[in-house]
């Protein structure tokens, strides 16, 4: 990361000749052209903020660089660019992410429009969406802008950009060249340095504390399901097991030893996911070997049993309505459809909380999420858990930057700030201008159309 004396240096250097690139601009025919995205790009992987020089009017070079300043300050992937009004909607947000190549969080400023998007692994789209949300309807450019990453810097996952940082060129302009005052810089950097290095060690102890949390309960799955297998009355070389029953056998191993084995590798609470969707394979592989042997239909596949995973998988949904809380369908296990169906409780899941208290895992805190997240994929989870605990802080932007993207889903396997290139989700990145723009703003977690 760049120490302020320095980007002061680069971006001092650079006022004459955006100065006259402006002037020439202006003078010409197709002024107002729409910005050439590769360049846009280029000019992001340099600097958090890029103002297009036919945009030039919408934000001052020194609030541009105050707001650079903040988000390299901050140390986080925030990529923010104003560009002319009549620049082109179609996937602008897709072809920008893969020119830049960069996972982070980027939003854009055009004439009057202003949306966002983010690779799901720094924030979710319901946290982007909220943020956009929140400026709306914002004349003041400079307003807007500040208003928008001031709170995406608290909430969004990952780091800075190692480009940002480098001595490479901010702009076209070689740094090497413009540094005078080495030894005050060098001061600088090592102050800056330690700041991250601080920041960066206090979120990677908060991610240890809430896996060790995470593995008591992930254990007592894996131990769950080992039993399972164990006390299981069949054997490969048993009379009348044929070859798929003894697929289905090796495919309940395997899941078993996979569990295991990831659950060791975890160094995150989102490897978790991967964990409990490992067991939930498990299960359903051993329903099917039952069916097999007892001459039923093979069954589907559904959810395990929402009230406590290690149920097995779901036999159908059954409205449920926790106290205080709105109805909602609900995946079940046999046992405690009929206990609901005698007016009983269901067997419910409870977890040691921060406080020491035993409570169902949707009311004990954001680090279940991951675990809740391998069992119940498909995004049916959102409905699942909504108005819950758990279910209000997987969808708020903070849950992003310390849990992964919301509701289980933790993106490509790049850290925010990573250089991914061309591979990562396009779907985060879907849509340009279009359907949720109407005079002030567009949905910015709406992926399917539109800013």
């Amino acid at each position: 990361m760049r120490t302020p004396m320095l980007r002061g240096l680069v971006r001092w250097a650079l006022v004459p000749v955006v100065a006259t690139l402006a002037a020439l601009t202006a003078g010409a025919p197709g002024a107002s052209a729409a910005a050439d995205l590769s360049t846009v790009a280029e000019a992001l992987r340099e600097s958090p903020v890029y103002v297009d020089p036919a945009a030039s009017d919408q934000l001052s070079a020194s609030d541009a660089e105050a707001l650079a300043d903040k988000i390299e300050d901050a140390d986080k992937p925030v990529f923010v660019a104003v560009l002319p009004a009549d620049q082109p909607e179609d996937d602008l947000f897709l072809k920008l992410r893969t020119e830049t190549g960069i996972t982070g969080l980027y939003a854009v400023r055009s004439g009057d429009r202003f949306g966002a998007r983010a690779d799901s692994s720094v924030m979710s789209s319901q946290g982007v969406e909220n943020l956009v949300a929140s400026v709306e309807g914002t004349d003041d450019v400079k307003a807007q802008l500040n208003d928008f990453v001031d709170p995406a810097l608290r909430n969004v996952g990952g780091s800075a950009p190692a480009s940002w940082g480098g001595t490479a060129t901010d702009d076209g302009v070689p740094v090497a060249g413009l540094v005078t005052t080495g030894v005050v810089l060098a001061a600088g950097g090592a102050g800056a340095y330690a700041l991250v290095r601080r920041r960066r060690l206090q979120h990677e102890e908060e991610q240890r504390e809430a896996l060790e949390k995470l593995r008591v309960v992930v254990d007592e799955d894996i131990t769950a399901f080992g039993e399972e297998l164990e006390h299981l009355d069949f054997h490969p070389g048993e009379a009348g097991a044929d070859d798929a029953m003894r697929t289905d056998y090796e495919h309940a191993l395997d899941s078993y030893e996979q569990a295991k084995r990831l659950m060791d590798a975890a160094t995150r609470p989102e490897d978790v996911k991967a964990v409990t969707q490992a067991l939930d394979d498990g299960r359903h592989f051993l329903a099917v070997l039952a069916a097999r042997r007892a001459h039923r239909p093979l069954p589907e596949r559904r959810p395990p049993c929402f009230f406590d995973p290690r149920h097995g998988p779901s036999v159908e949904d059954v409205s449920w309505t926790p106290v205080g809380g709105a109805t909602r369908e609900v995946p079940v296990c046999a046992a405690d459809k009929a206990r609901l169906d005698d007016g009983l409780d269901p067997m419910i899941r409870e977890v040691t909380t921060d406080t020491g208290a035993r409570r169902p895992y949707w009311e004990a805190g954001p680090a279940y999420g991951p675990w809740a997240g391998g069992y119940f994929g498909g995004g049916i989870l959102p409905g699942l858990l909504i108005g819950t605990m758990l279910g209000s802080m997987m969808a708020s932007p903070a849950y992003a930057a310390d849990y992964g993207a919301g509701y289980g889903d933790f993106g490509g396997g790049y850290e925010g700030g990573d250089v991914s290139g061309a591979d990562f989700a396009s779907d985060d990145f879907t849509g340009g201008f279009g359907g949720g723009f109407d005079g002030g703003g567009f949905g910015g977690g709406d992926f399917g159309g539109g800013f």
